[in-house]
């Protein structure tokens, strides 16, 4: 039977269809806290240090101030809609009750690219990482990126238990290499020589200042908010835990703890590891120009050989997010499949496990793809730097333009669904939905001042728009009538 609804139409399905794509409940507060954090710690590891070319440390300092605030009212606002709305579409299933079909195909979709980009740029300097381990040269990068996915793409097919046990495990390690890398970095701080070595050159570009006692702000101001787009990987992806929802045994209560623990670990964890990775004899603009920052510290503090070892430890950081991040995108693939955004297939789960195989391997097989893609268009004479700074850059508009409209809905939500159930109430409100819209939109515009990473935005902004043209000539009339839909359908 089939239903028109606002210029789409739905399919109802019968008992089977849902049975064939069941997940199961398993995740707890502290499973939550570790898939959140697990998924953004790689960007404490590897990514955030890029930005100090852009605004030196102060300029970094300031990025950083700044998206935190961005964040902490973004992760509230999700804490309040999650519980009111616990299923596991996300952002998706926000947007779809707050402004429709279109709205949630929209949010969905721009999500989708976040969460394939994101693990992309992850493999990237994981392999940059293992690279610098093992010797290995250029060559061999795509080796590493296919063995990672295929790796972690099984670890999350076998079973959900296995999956969050794991995240738990990597997540806590990861935490303790960087405490490791504080407590080792304390007494090498030299932070005037080092953290301020950072001048601009006649281009306004960065260049090495020998003895250190530059300017707080070398680049102005500006420098500080082109800053913004690295400052984010710092805290991207930890928005992802409402994706968990219906695998959570209590989402209502422990969806908004997570989130709130996650935020204050994460807020401590980048504040440390700017001051004392900058501040440590390497020096913020030998900092700026490194694929794998974490490992060149660890050269510093203990000689080459002892530094390779840690960093096979360090290297679980990223690990850690990789595989959070697969899980991510396994599940939002899957719940937008289900309602028949994506093709009905990517939904189905497996019979014993019940972990969305096929949208697990559609997720890794295109990721994938953009690595090799990204690869070949860049040319041989462009750096793995560029290579993961583009990617990284597409991934942080992706996720700027989600934070805008998850924001949205939570404005949305507060006017038109006042009657909706909410087991937890954002102490920021209306206000850190605002300001998160804000910062999000400044993060764009000044990713667009960067002329390095124009065409890789504009590529995104490009996939975008082929995907809305799709929907409306052809995916509007597939929808099924998922949790997610008929929750936004049925208002009291």
């Amino acid at each position: 039977m089939s239903k028109n609804f606002k210029g789409v139409s739905y399919k109802e399905m019968d008992k089977s269809y849902f049975e064939s794509r069941e997940l199961k409940r398993h995740a707890g507060v502290w499973s939550l806290w570790a898939l959140g954090v697990g998924a953004v710690i790689s960007g404490h590891f590897s990514g955030w240090n890029l930005g100090l070319a852009s605004g030196g440390w102060g300029g970094m300092l300031i990025a950083t101030i700044i998206i935190a605030i961005m964040y902490i009212g973004l992760t509230q606002s999700v804490a309040e809609m999650s519980p009111a709305l616990p299923h596991t579409g996300g952002a998706y299933s926000f947007a779809r009750s707050a402004m429709g079909p279109w709205g949630g195909f929209f949010t969905g979709l721009v999500e989708n690219m976040e969460y394939i980009l994101t693990p992309a740029v992850i493999v990237f300097f994981i392999s940059s990482y293992m690279s610098g381990i093992f010797e290995t040269g250029p060559d061999s990068l795509p080796y590493w990126w296919f063995g990672f996915y295929t790796f972690f793409t099984i670890l999350n097919i076998v079973g959900v238990e296995l999956s969050f046990k794991l995240t738990v495990v990597v997540t806590i390690l990861a935490l303790l290499c960087l405490v490791i890398f504080w407590i080792s970095s304390i007494g090498n701080v030299d932070f005037l020589t080092n953290a301020l070595n950072i001048k601009a050159g006649a281009t306004g570009k960065a260049e090495l200042l020998t003895r250190g006692h530059g300017k707080f702000l070398p680049m102005g101001i500006a420098g500080a908010l082109r800053a913004m787009p690295f400052a984010v990987w710092l805290f991207l992806a930890i928005e992802q835990l409402p994706l968990a929802a219906e695998e959570s045994v209590d989402p209502k209560k422990d969806m908004p703890k997570g989130l709130t623990f996650g935020m204050i670990t994460l807020i401590i964890s980048a504040f440390m590891i700017l001051w004392l990775n900058s501040s440590i004899p390497l020096g913020a603009y030998a900092l700026s120009q490194s694929g794998e920052p974490l490992l060149d510290g660890f050269k510093i503090l203990y000689g080459s050989s002892i530094a390779k070892g840690l960093t096979l430890v360090a290297v679980i950081g990223l690990i850690a997010s990789f595989h959070t991040i697969i899980f991510a995108f396994g599940r939002q693939i899957y719940s937008l499949s289900r309602a028949g955004y994506f093709p009905v297939f990517l939904s189905i789960t497996h019979s014993k496990r019940k972990t969305p195989y096929t949208a697990l391997i559609a997720g890794s097989v295109i990721g994938f793809a953009v690595l090799m893609l990204t690869r070949f268009l860049s040319g041989a004479e462009q750096s793995g730097i560029f290579i993961g700074g583009a990617l990284l850059n597409m991934a942080v508009f992706s996720a700027m333009l989600s934070y805008v409209l998850q924001s949205a809905s939570f404005l949305l939500l507060r006017i038109r669904r006042p009657e909706l159930e909410r087991p937890y109430i954002s102490p920021m409100g209306k206000t850190g939905a605002w300001i998160t819209i804000v910062i999000a939109l400044a993060t764009i515009y000044y990713q667009l001042q960067d002329s390095s990473y124009r065409v890789a935005v504009f590529s995104a902004a490009v996939y975008l728009v082929v995907g809305l043209l799709y929907f409306g000539i052809q995916g509007r009339h597939r929808l099924i009538l998922s949790p997610e839909e008929e929750f936004a359908m049925n208002k009291k």
